[in-house]
């Protein structure tokens, strides 16, 4: 039933009724598919996209930090990403291949809040040898969702 994931994935709002009719199988069958998932944890959490910019009070900022450490023995990248990723400003952690290993979004009530976080939590780990900071200034695209930036007023245009 990829089909069905396919269709939660772009809309997770859509009814069992209507999932059922759009990949043709009884609703009973539907309902059972998807609390299966759910119970295998195939279907980890159903999602909204929230263009903060809109939001007048928004004042988070998100960083992106590439994070260059050293596997240790036995575990590999795996427990210190484990410890880096419960760390509540880690909203998302991924282990990469290039110059960097790890690459995390993080997010903070400002820039303060970030680079504090990289240099009393993140940075002194066993492991670490180094972080890469990037702080997210628009966002145009977030899970495959354009969106729709305010327009801003055009300038007049200067004449002499």
């Amino acid at each position: 039933m990829e089909e069905l994931l396919e269709l939660l994935e772009n809309n997770a709002r859509l009814s069992v009724e209507e999932l059922a009719k759009m990949v043709k199988k009884p609703k009973k069958e539907v309902e059972k598919a998807i609390k299966e998932y759910e119970r295998k944890k195939v279907i980890v959490k159903y999602k909204t996209i929230i263009n903060k910019e809109l939001i007048q009070k928004n004042n988070r900022v998100l960083a992106l930090i590439e994070v260059n450490m050293s596997p240790q023995k036995d575990v590999g990248f795996d427990y210190i990403a484990e410890r880096i990723y419960k760390f509540p400003e880690v909203k998302s952690c991924y282990l990469i291949s290039g110059t960097y290993d790890l690459l995390l979004l993080v997010e903070g009530k400002d820039i303060h809040t970030v680079s504090d976080f990289v240099a009393e939590k993140l940075a002194p780990l066993p492991s670490i040898k180094g972080t890469l900071t990037h702080f997210m200034l628009k966002k145009y695209k977030e899970d495959g969702v354009e969106l729709k930036v305010q327009k801003v007023p055009k300038r007049l245009a200067i004449t002499y």
